[in-house]
């Protein structure tokens, strides 16, 4: 096993929830990219993708997913991670990628609106085509895939657990 476990997967998976948890359970740190994007550029999400347009927030978490530097540390990325190549050529070097799966019916629903998560969403799009622009990405970036669904968050930690020993 890499040092660093680097969790993606679509808004709403329970990347950072999970991520909290997994790292107790491993003693490992934990860190929220969409944290360190925000204390970088001292602004929420939201505002970033408002002010600087998606390919201006898209750059700035290439840059800052593609910089983080930890030992023995869970990182949980934003949904949107998978279109910095660089960010991901580095997170694959660092640790191993656990792709958290979850059907398109169980996100919907726990997703609510997504602009105000930050999603990066282009006009005119919407989550079901977000998620199938996004699966091969994530698909192709995996280490590990975990299939969530129907799992509950005890289930999912035992589940990714086993995957990554």
């Amino acid at each position: 096993m890499k040092n660093n476990i680097v969790l993606i997967g679509m808004p709403g998976v329970g990347k950072s929830t999970l991520g909290v948890v997994l790292a107790k359970e491993l003693g490992f740190e934990f860190v929220d990219a969409d944290l360190l994007i925000q204390k970088r550029e001292k602004r929420l999400l939201k505002e970033i993708i408002a002010e600087e347009g998606i390919d201006g927030f898209l750059k700035i978490e290439n840059d800052v997913n593609a910089t983080i530097s930890v030992d023995k540390t869970v990182v949980a990325t934003g949904g949107s991670v998978i279109y910095g190549s660089e960010a991901m050529e580095h997170l694959k070097e660092i640790g191993t990628v656990v792709y958290l799966k979850l059907d398109y019916d169980t996100l919907d629903s726990r997703l609510g609106s997504l602009k105000g998560r930050g999603v990066v969403l282009k006009d005119g799009q919407n989550l079901r085509s977000l998620y199938e622009e996004r699966i091969p990405l994530y698909e192709k970036y995996a280490d590990v895939i975990v299939d969530e669904g129907g799992l509950d968050l005890e289930a999912t930690l035992k589940k990714v657990l086993d995957a990554i020993k």
